[in-house]
């Protein structure tokens, strides 16, 4: 008798360990945040940390995980580097029909870049954008490392959310 109540005591305890494991472990679904609440008006990349901060006013609306050009330290010095370019800049077009999905120009090369690059006889290069992902994959599958041009990637369901509450003029810093 007391063997048995040991066993299913032990047996209880197992149930009640795993279950707290599985609580611990596994991931909890979060709930789908509000839209966008008001046009963007700020956004702040950290290259270093791959952390894209978008604002609505002075307020934090969302913080993206980003993927960059394919060499990203540094900032783009010429056309071809992998490099995504560092400073401030403006959204300045709108592409609903981009070979990515979705895409969001900054006004690169300004004239500083375009100075440098003309110093070292090189080409800045141009069109980096925030985008999604390339149109030839199947939806819903993110490119999981640094794979751009220079261009700021996010997941197709991300650059929509930005792409419908982002209007050209808003300030984006691409910090190192």
């Amino acid at each position: 008798m007391l063997r048995r109540l040991a066993r299913i005591f032990s047996a209880f305890t197992l149930a009640v360990l795993l279950a707290g494991v599985v609580a611990i472990v596994l991931p909890r679904p979060q709930p789908p945040l509000p839209p966008l609440a008001g046009p963007v008006s700020r956004i702040v990349v950290e290259k270093a940390a791959r952390r894209m901060t978008v604002y609505t006013g002075d307020q934090v609306a969302r913080v993206y995980r980003i993927r960059l050009g394919f060499a990203p330290e540094g900032d783009k010095l010429r056309e071809g580097d992998g490099r995504t370019p560092e400073g401030v800049f403006r959204i300045d077009r709108r592409n609903g029909s981009s070979a990515y999905h979705l895409s969001l120009g900054i006004d690169y090369p300004q004239k500083e870049d375009r100075a440098r690059a003309a110093a070292a006889g090189v080409d800045p290069g141009g069109d980096i954008f925030f985008h999604g992902q390339p149109n030839i994959l199947p939806r819903g599958i993110t490119l999981g490392h640094d794979w751009t041009a220079g261009c700021i990637a996010l997941a197709d369901a991300e650059i929509e959310e930005l792409f419908a509450a982002t209007p050209v003029g808003a300030r984006v810093e691409i910090l190192p």
